[in-house]
């Protein structure tokens, strides 16, 4: 990890532990890092239910090389939406789209952990794969049950299985 990729990787537990913190969930008080957020279940359902303000989807957006025409494809919204959401500091994303953020940096955050570089992970999600049926992994992302197929793969990618 370089040292950029670590600074990055420190402002976004920071920021993401921020965002926990002072929400009113119920939580005991040790501090959660963003890539821990993720085996908690229970949290990420709180957070959805509770929507991601405009600003932390701002640092997850800046780590993840997803253009803002890819976002707002994802989230199912207008690129007009998505400038109008970044001028109000106080915007708080809807459940729906809150789960389809939280659904994005799931994938990147072990796509990141099963490759050796960030680029490969980039690469390997814009390049055809035989195992889903040659789409891009990027492409299966815009719904649950592509974005399962995709965590899928990664997994067996992690433990060495390969269709």
């Amino acid at each position: 990890m370089t040292y950029k990729e670590n600074n990055t990787d420190n402002f976004v537990n920071e920021a993401f532990s921020g965002y926990i913190t002072n929400a009113p969930f119920n939580l005991n008080s040790e501090k959660i890092s963003f890539s821990s957020f993720f085996e908690n279940k229970m949290l990420i359902i709180q957070v959805i239910k509770r929507g991601l303000p405009y600003k932390l989807f701002n640092i997850i957006k800046n780590m993840i090389p997803f253009t803002e025409e890819d976002w707002a494809n994802y989230l199912n919204i207008s690129t007009k939406s998505l400038q109008r959401y970044s001028n109000d500091k106080n915007f708080i994303f809807k459940p729906i789209h809150t789960e389809k953020i939280i659904e994005i940096a799931e994938v990147n955050n072990l796509g990141k952990q099963v490759f050796d570089t960030k680029e490969q992970f980039y690469l390997w999600l814009k390049t055809p794969s035989y195992a889903l049926n040659n789409l891009k992994p990027a492409e299966l992302l815009k719904d649950s049950y592509g974005k399962e197929l995709v965590l899928e793969e990664l997994n067996r990618i992690e433990h060495g299985v390969f269709a």
